[in-house]
């Protein structure tokens, strides 16, 4: 504390609060206010979104439509509650006597600010609760669908020992792979399997692998070479558009999580200003009129 001395030998002191800047009871107000215009507008844009999809073809919105209107109502929920729980927690604060009006001015905005991250805090805790039990379902789902696979699997090879099955399978090739097919079934069906689980493995099949599988769709369907052949290579290019449909859609998931998260954070940024604005606007509000208390002059 800085003492200074007047000309008259009086010594003067500045005039400290007893009293904290921040007041709490406001802040929880308008995270309170924010949280619940938040969850509101959140399972409406939910049943919006909802009206958007369908299990019919022709009769959904595209999945970047979809997108991008996600995008866009989530920016404005948070912009909308950001704005509604700053302007409360400025209204509800009690006037400052004897404070600078910079300093009002920082103070409304600073707990505009603090009540907005409360908010956002108790709601990103709500969603990712929420993505983690949709997760968790999701994990589940895809663990009995690859439990089921595997079954399916067990039969031919497991996916440990894909590899020495190929490749055993590969030197126990017969010269007269027409008779062996047509004679065991379950075998020829297994070892084309494996040919094709390799080949999804490695990125590409042999060129010795597609003339034995010629030989063995020759051998169990009756085609010629040629044809058994053409309808390998036919099938081989399904697998390969189906590989490339599979990457394409994840690099498209890959965009459109990067750009969620980028626009997530500037209006997480802006409804931060919004909130501290907002905040600074209802303070002013609440300070355009005094009460002015009448004393008697005696």
């Amino acid at each position: 504390m800085s003492v200074s001395m007047t000309g008259s030998g009086e010594i003067a002191t500045p005039v400290e609060s007893s009293k904290s800047a921040m007041t709490w009871g406001p802040i929880f107000g308008g995270a309170a206010a924010a949280i619940g215009v938040t969850l509101i507008l959140l399972l409406l844009g939910s049943g919006v979104g909802l009206t958007m999809v369908s299990p019919w073809s022709g009769q959904s919105s595209s999945l970047g439509t979809v997108g991008v209107t996600a995008a866009i109502w989530l920016v404005v929920v948070q912009w909308l509650s950001s704005g509604l729980g700053g302007y409360i927690t400025g209204r509800l604060r009690t006037k400052w006597a004897a404070v600078h009006t910079d300093e009002v001015f920082f103070r409304d905005t600073a707990h505009g600010f603090i009540s907005w991250a409360l908010a956002t805090i108790f709601v990103a805790g709500f969603l990712a609760s929420s993505l983690t039990s949709l997760a968790g379902a999701g994990a589940q789902a895809v663990g009995s669908a690859a439990t089921a696979a595997g079954t399916a699997v067990s039969s031919t090879a497991s996916a440990a020992d894909l590899p020495t099955a190929y490749f055993t399978d590969a030197l126990l090739r017969p010269e007269q792979a027409r008779a062996g097919a047509t004679s065991d079934d379950t075998a020829a069906t297994a070892e084309v399997s494996r040919i094709l689980l390799n080949g999804a493995a490695a990125g590409q099949i042999p060129d010795d692998d597609k003339a034995y599988l010629a030989t063995i769709v020759s051998a169990r369907t009756g085609l010629s070479e040629a044809d058994a052949r053409t309808r390998v290579d036919t099938v081989l290019k399904r697998i390969d558009d189906a590989k490339v449909a599979a990457q394409k859609a994840a690099d498209e998931a890959r965009k459109a999580a990067a750009t969620t998260a980028l626009l997530g954070a500037l209006s997480l940024l802006i409804g931060a200003f919004i909130a501290a604005a907002a905040a600074a606007f209802g303070g002013s509000q609440r300070d355009e009129e005094e009460d002015l208390i009448v004393t008697s002059g005696i």
